[in-house]
């Protein structure tokens, strides 16, 4: 009997460790290596463009010679409630810098991104552009009346 149960053990620890099965474990598996990631340079791929009006409701703009003080105080304070989480003056940000805006773009465009930037970053070249230069950055839509944006474009003639 003891001889019986020593073959038994023997042969169950020969069996046992033959060859070895190797089971695949569902999940992740995470590699360290390092990779070198380089900044793509995007700066000087958004075009210029007076004549581009945008997408959206306004056709035309017309800036007096003389600023008006009082619509730019208004945009001012609209500016420095909504537009400063993304956008300073004379700093890139989330956003691009508002300083020298119409020496780039129309009155017309800036109103357009204002008032309708979803439907300008689906259809304009320049607003894509942005978007790409900006890391995918989306402006939201702030729901502004067009005297809110007209207000705002006269504030940033200031500039």
């Amino acid at each position: 009997m003891k001889k019986i149960l020593t073959v038994l053990v023997v042969g169950s620890l020969i069996i046992g460790c033959g060859e070895k099965k190797e089971e695949k474990k569902g999940g992740f598996e995470m590699n360290r290596t390092k990779k070198e990631v380089k900044a793509e340079k995007t700066t000087g791929e958004v075009p210029i463009d007076l004549n581009n009006k945008g997408v959206g409701p306004i056709t035309s703009v017309e800036f007096g010679t003389e600023i008006d003080t009082e619509l730019a105080a208004k945009g001012e304070k609209i500016y420095s409630t909504i537009c400063v989480a993304c956008h300073m003056a004379e700093q890139r940000m989330i956003g691009p810098a508002m300083k020298g805006l119409y020496d780039k773009r129309s009155p017309e465009w800036v109103m357009n991104m204002i008032l309708n930037p979803d439907g300008m970053l689906k259809e304009d070249p320049i607003a894509k552009a942005l978007l790409k230069e900006y890391n995918n950055s989306i402006m939201l839509n702030q729901n502004l009346s067009k005297d809110d944006a007209r207000a705002i474009a006269e504030y940033l003639r200031t500039l």
